[in-house]
């Protein structure tokens, strides 16, 4: 890399090295979607950062309710058209007929179900699978259809990708895209980053408060979350629930907290503000994940910039996004989960030190670096895979 400490200008020196003046960005969903989540914040902060750089990207996305299919954001072009399922082939036929123009790189971001570029696309290319869907077939769609998703996602992605450079957020995803036939030397790890706006600061909750952030579908489990509180307030009679976040389960979940008699200790917050989030983790005694699949957790690495700790399920993407017993804290089951509560409620020397180490933990991430990597690897395409000119020392 360059001698220059400016990573906006490091990119951009890149990019004119490697030739990648023009990337275009295959996604399924477009951030200013109702359904958008951390898939989405990922592209759009990669996209923002290559445009200060001077890349011209354009970003390929589905139509987005209430938004106009061509619209420019952060200094790059949005095209949001099609459905939902009918993004991919139309997205690719785009692609294959330049309708949006030449490029010198091409990255897609395969998010449960890919645009298949291996058959039709040329030159320089990426794949961004964030994790393994896997059990999340069966949450989502009906039987047959999480059949089909399933095979097409272990048995012939790996297949029909086998030539091509790929990338997640995780050692753990990574494993298990190897797992399924993926090429341990075609797939990189690079972590997401932190936006600078989760910092320190604010007052914590009088009262022990624990935050789940998150869309409100089936794979992030929230049912289980609010059992885990119900159980814990045995021995932390105060402890407090709130609820960031909207979806399809909300009803669901209002029902269960009723049922559970829960109402005066679990709050629905809905979708909050980017001001209102910082405050939330900020007042937070913890972050809460009980999802079953996730490619790393961003919010729990945002609340950790905010020195809020984390209790999450161990699994893979979890078991990266925390520093076990030094971020946060990762539990086996429902009961773990209940005990992990508990001890965040009650004993403050714990919260101490977990807050200082989540903080630590967090400044290892960047999304100028994040930035940085994906493009070195789209470089390496571009100059001929192997290529030692733009690869930083490890």
């Amino acid at each position: 890399m360059t001698d220059s400490s400016d990573p906006i200008q490091q990119l951009g020196e890149l990019a004119d090295r490697a030739g990648l003046r023009r990337i275009h960005m295959l996604a399924w969903r477009d951030l200013d979607d109702v359904e958008a989540g951390g898939s989405e914040v990922h592209a759009a902060e990669v996209a923002r950062l290559w445009a200060q750089a001077g890349i011209e990207v354009v970003m390929r996305t589905s139509f987005a309710q209430g938004h106009p299919s061509h619209a420019h954001r952060d200094g790059y072009q949005v095209v949001r058209k099609a459905g939902r399922y009918l993004v991919f082939p139309r997205a690719a036929a785009s692609e294959a007929g330049k309708r949006y123009g030449e490029r010198d790189g091409l990255v897609e971001i395969w998010n449960g179900m890919p645009f298949f570029s291996p058959l039709w696309a040329r030159g320089p290319r990426v794949v961004f699978l964030h994790h393994v869907h896997a059990d999340m077939w069966k949450m989502v769609l009906p039987p047959n259809l999480a059949k089909m998703g399933d095979t097409l996602e272990s048995k012939v992605a790996p297949r029909l990708y086998r030539r091509s450079r790929m990338i997640t957020l995780s050692p753990s995803s990574k494993q298990e895209m190897l797992e399924i036939g993926f090429r341990s030397e075609l797939v990189e790890v690079v972590p997401p980053g932190v936006d600078p706006r989760y910092t320190p600061g604010g007052t914590r909750s009088a009262t022990p408060l624990v935050m789940g952030v998150g869309r409100l579908v089936p794979v992030k489990r929230h049912d289980r979350l609010i059992r885990a509180v119900v159980a814990a307030r045995i021995e932390a009679p105060d402890l407090h629930l709130v609820l960031v976040g909207t979806g399809p389960d909300r009803i669901a979940l209002e029902s269960l907290v009723d049922e559970l008699d829960a109402s005066e200790f679990v709050r629905f917050a809905g979708r909050v503000s980017d001001d209102d989030l910082v405050d939330l983790y900020r007042s937070a005694w913890a972050v809460a994940s009980t999802s079953v699949r996730e490619g790393w957790g961003m919010t729990l690495t945002e609340a950790a910039a905010c020195a809020t700790p984390s209790v999450a399920t161990r699994i893979p993407g979890h078991v990266d996004a925390i520093a076990e017993d030094q971020s946060g804290l990762l539990a086996d089951d429902e009961a773990d989960f209940a005990r992990h509560l508990v001890r965040i409620a009650t004993e403050s020397e714990l919260r101490q030190r977990l807050s200082i180490g989540a903080l630590a933990h967090a400044s290892k991430f960047t999304w100028s670096n994040t930035a940085t990597r994906i493009l070195e690897t789209l470089a390496d395409e571009a100059l001929g895979r192997g290529s030692n000119a733009i690869r930083r020392p490890s």
